[in-house]
Parts: structure tokens; C-alpha cells; sequence
């Protein structure tokens, strides 16, 4: 096994992320001397970057970048769908369990 698997991504903040992308796109700073900064990998503060700015690379045309509000709400809404399709799925259960009590005659 590779050590790689075992290793967890940090968890960054959008405004952590919004931040990091103002200093290159608004400050001037380099990717490098944001990263080095901030103490994060270089591909992250350029995906951050571009995120930010909306463009997307030629070579990740399969990929559609979101603006990184955009990827919270996102995230919101997938968790909130999940939720909905658990309660959907109890309240089935409950119906089939519920009918199969009641027999018509």
C-alpha cells in the first residue's frame, strides 16, 4: 500500500480559499510566494486561482471549474439531496409497513 492513500486532505474554509486567490489575483503575489505564504501546495492556490477567476486550462476541458461560492453551495445541496432521499426512502418502508397490516377485504 502507498502512503499516499493514508494520507487526509486538509480542510480548508471558502474564505481561506478566497483569500489565498486575492493574493494572487488582487496583491500581485506569485503562486509560489502565495503558497509559500500560506504554508499550502502549489496546485491547490492554483486551482483556488482559477476557481476565482473562472477559466478553465484547455488540457481540463472534461472538468467544469465553479466559482468557489458556487462549490459550497454545491456541496449544501448535495448534502441537503441526500438528506431528502433518506427521508423519502424511511417514509416508503413506513407505507409498505403500514399497508401490509391492513389487508382489505
Amino acid at each position: 500500500m502507498s502512503t499516499k492513500s493514508n494520507q487526509k486532505r486538509p480542510d480548508y474554509t471558502l474564505e481561506f480559499k478566497k483569500d489565498a486567490a486575492k493574493l494572487v489575483n488582487e496583491k500581485g503575489y506569485t503562486h509560489q510566494q502565495a503558497a509559500d505564504s500560506l504554508g499550502v501546495s502549489l496546485s491547490a492556490i492554483g486551482r483556488w486561482v482559477r476557481a476565482e477567476r473562472g477559466t478553465v486550462p484547455a488540457a481540463t476541458v472534461k472538468k467544469t471549474v465553479l466559482p468557489l461560492s458556487d462549490q459550497a453551495e454545491l456541496v449544501s445541496l448535495r448534502k441537503e439531496n441526500e438528506h431528502l432521499r433518506m427521508e423519502r426512502e424511511t417514509l416508503k418502508k413506513g407505507i409498505v409497513f403500514f399497508a401490509k397490516e391492513i389487508e382489505y377485504p
